[in-house]
């Protein structure tokens, strides 16, 4: 009886003892098994965070890339495309009140077409034994481009104002210099004046340079009394070198198709007169204002 009830208690003893240990091995595979799932979600989350970087660095690029093209230099384009023959802006009826002895058709300067030119007339009136009048006239034109390194072609225009201006203030040998504004002519325009005297005589420069838009006309008109005759006068030179500005810049805006070129009326004035075919016409402009000569300077140079 004392076996039997020690087997029955051995028997009733025994399922806590293996039920404990089934537990801790049932734990023990839920620990392993877990421990297998972290690295798995590991990966995958460090696979997701890859695609996710690669993502944002393309995304960062495509933005780079579109920053970039939108960030390209841009410039205003010019408002004039074209410039007028330099031989034909003024009139017959200006001309003759300017230089009343020259040929109509005028003396060619270098041109390049639609970019610069230039156009010269002389004139002497010879009186004998009274003396002379001689009269020379040049005009000038040239066009800015605009530039994305340079800038726009009315801001490179102003740039050359500004600096034929100056340099028909500084010529050397002159006299009694004076500028002053002159209305009604283009964006801006300016005429400077001064006396010159040379071996032949006395002469009165005038110089005019005008901007319209993204274009400089340099009007250079100087006269002289030769032999004896009296020196004409600075204010009508000066009055008839503006009207040759006005009338320019009307050719040069109807070149680009605004109305049509209205020749200022001619005011004759005495000692108008002009001589001798003889004076050489002034340099014209180069396609670069710092290299090109200025023609008040080359004007200065003309007998």
């Amino acid at each position: 009886m004392q076996r039997r009830a020690e087997r029955d208690q051995g028997g009733l003893g025994a399922p806590p003892t293996s039920f404990r240990q089934w537990g801790r091995a049932k734990r023990l595979h839920r620990v392993l098994v877990c421990a297998a799932a972290v690295p798995v979600m590991l990966i995958a989350s460090g696979c997701s965070s890859d695609s996710g970087s690669g993502g944002d660095k393309a995304a960062g690029a495509g933005a780079t890339v579109s920053a970039s093209e939108s960030a390209a230099p841009t410039v205003q384009a010019a408002a004039y495309k074209s410039l007028p023959e330099a031989c034909g802006v003024l009139s017959k009826k200006t001309l003759k009140s300017l230089v009343p002895e020259a040929s109509k058709s005028g003396k060619k300067g270098t041109a390049e077409a639609g970019t610069r030119g230039s156009c010269s007339w002389s004139s002497l009136d010879n009186n004998g034994v009274k003396g002379s009048q001689f009269r020379w006239l040049n005009v000038s034109l040239l066009r800015f481009e605009s530039d994305t390194s340079r800038g726009t072609g009315e801001a490179q225009a102003q740039k050359y104002y500004d600096q034929q201006i100056q340099d028909a203030k500084s010529v050397a040998g002159a006299k009694n210099a004076k500028s002053q504004a002159v209305a009604g002519t283009g964006d801006a325009a300016t005429l400077v004046r001064y006396d010159l005297k040379k071996k032949e005589g006395a002469f009165k420069q005038q110089t005019v340079v005008t901007r319209v838009e993204n274009v400089v006309v340099t009007v250079d008109y100087n006269g002289a009394g030769l032999a004896g005759d009296k020196a004409p006068s600075a204010d009508t030179l000066g009055k008839l070198a503006g009207q040759a500005a006005k009338e320019t810049v009307s050719a040069v805006s109807a070149a680009n198709g605004e109305g049509a070129a209205t020749p200022a009326p001619s005011d004759s004035a005495s000692g108008s007169k002009a001589p001798s075919k003889s004076a050489s016409p002034s340099a014209s402009p180069s396609k670069s204002a710092s290299k090109s000569a200025s023609p008040s300077k080359s004007a200065a140079k003309t007998s």
